[in-house]
């Protein structure tokens, strides 16, 4: 009966439109009550799982990213992409791809990258005669590409839901090459489309001119390689490279673009502020609803009942790719994460596939699942910025699905195009 109230409860509040936070909350303490144990209980849980000293990590990209994207370091960057890219077919979407993929090494998160890249990208490719549609889909769909490359907070996030024991440099490292896979796969699909309906080119600066935004976007992309560099050679932690970003991109916007003034620093403060209280609420809630379903061995149940049906571990793969992909339509990345890596990880583990290569699998495979509707946070605040419906937006985005869906069985049935990177550093 247990089982049917931790479920039921959080289903029926979700379908009613409870936010997440709310409902993961209500039926574990439901389930608490119906156990016959304290409920101080749920809040006990609540607090350990905001307490690891590694989430401050998540704060601090959070406002390092806000930063960059307010102090104009997003914005040279789009110019240097501009310059490298804008000459091959549907220019501006091919900008937009690389903006992000450039931007997502710095920011690590989707919805800021939407917000920043697509903020510039969209607008002008509406004003050069690009439809909403497709530049909302391309925003999108590039965004995700920030969940696979370092800093991506939600990589963080999982280490933590795996007991703590994998590493966030070995999972920033794994990343790279799926990102990079994914941003060349969504390019492709841009330009195909782009021919199919006539969108044009944009002309060629000339290599001085390229050269000239590359140097002026050159402080910015450096963070990339501080990050990166800083974390993989041990030289600082994650959360020690996260304090690291927001002094670099506050004293970078500040003394080298100037473009930092006070009203832009209050809205980063406050934005970056607003966010993580989400962000933590949610996290605190999904780790009293993961901690009930360790105590009611959830997990075991599962891993047994998998095992009756199958004993391939691509079956496996393949059962919790659709299952995820499911539960990504309705519920957000962070709290999926916390509650279903302590029953997947332990499954998949017992079939020989390895925990990193598990992490990017499943950033992917929920990445996509923001740009699904009904929640979709991505796809909606792509929209917004384009001024569309999203059902404008998703009658015309499946192209871009395939080829996320195409990288997600790349990266779940080649395990070298995760493990390989990493494999270099050990």
């Amino acid at each position: 009966m247990e089982y049917w109230i931790l479920f039921g409860v959080f289903g029926l509040l979700m379908v009613v439109g409870t936010p997440i936070a709310f409902s993961l909350g209500i039926a574990s303490f439901a389930t608490i009550v119906y156990l016959g144990r304290p409920p101080v209980v749920v809040f006990q849980q609540l607090n350990s799982g905001v307490s690891p000293f590694t989430l401050l990590a998540i704060p601090f990209f959070i406002f390092a990213g806000d930063l960059m994207m307010r102090g104009g370091i997003a914005a040279r960057i789009i110019a240097f992409a501009g310059a490298v890219v804008g000459h091959i077919r549907g220019g501006l979407g091919q900008v937009n791809v690389v903006a992000s993929t450039l931007f997502g090494g710095i920011s690590g998160s989707a919805v800021a990258e939407a917000a920043a890249v697509g903020g510039i990208m969209i607008p002008q490719m509406k004003a050069r005669g690009y439809g909403a549609d497709y530049a909302v889909n391309v925003t999108s769909m590039a965004a995700l590409i920030a969940l696979l490359l370092p800093p991506s907070h939600n990589m963080i996030i999982y280490s933590l839901s795996g007991g703590g024991r994998i590493s966030i440099a070995d999972l920033f490292t794994a990343g790279v090459i799926p990102g990079l896979l994914l941003a060349l796969a969504l390019m492709v699909t841009a330009y195909v489309v782009a021919r199919k309906r006539g969108y044009p080119t944009e002309p060629f600066p000339g290599f001085a001119k390229a050269l000239q935004y590359f140097i002026i976007s050159i402080p910015g992309l450096l963070l990339i390689a501080i990050i990166f560099g800083g974390v993989r050679s041990g030289i600082f932690t994650a959360t020690e490279s996260s304090c690291i970003a927001v002094i670099y991109a506050f004293l970078v916007t500040l003394l080298i673009y100037r473009s930092m003034n006070w009203s832009n620093f209050v809205h980063c403060v406050t934005g970056a502020v607003r966010t993580t209280a989400m962000v933590l609420f949610i996290i605190g809630a999904a780790a009293s609803f993961g901690w009930l379903m360790a105590y009611l061995r959830v997990a075991p149940i599962l891993t047994e009942m998998v095992g009756q049906l199958t004993s391939d571990p691509l079956m496996v793969l393949l059962l919790i790719n659709v299952l995820l992909l499911l539960l990504g339509t309705f519920m957000d990345m962070g709290p999926l994460i916390i509650i279903t890596t302590p029953i997947f990880l332990p499954m998949v583990t017992s079939f020989g596939v390895d925990p990193v290569h598990f992490g990017v699998i499943m950033i992917l495979n929920l990445g996509i699942g923001l740009n699904t509707p009904p929640l979709g946070p991505v796809q909606f605040v792509a929209a917004a910025v384009g001024k569309i419906s999203i059902w404008a937006a998703m009658r015309s985005v499946w192209p871009f699905y395939l080829a996320g869906i195409l990288v997600l069985g790349l990266v779940t049935y080649i395990p070298a195009l995760s493990l390989w990177l990493p494999s270099l550093f050990r």
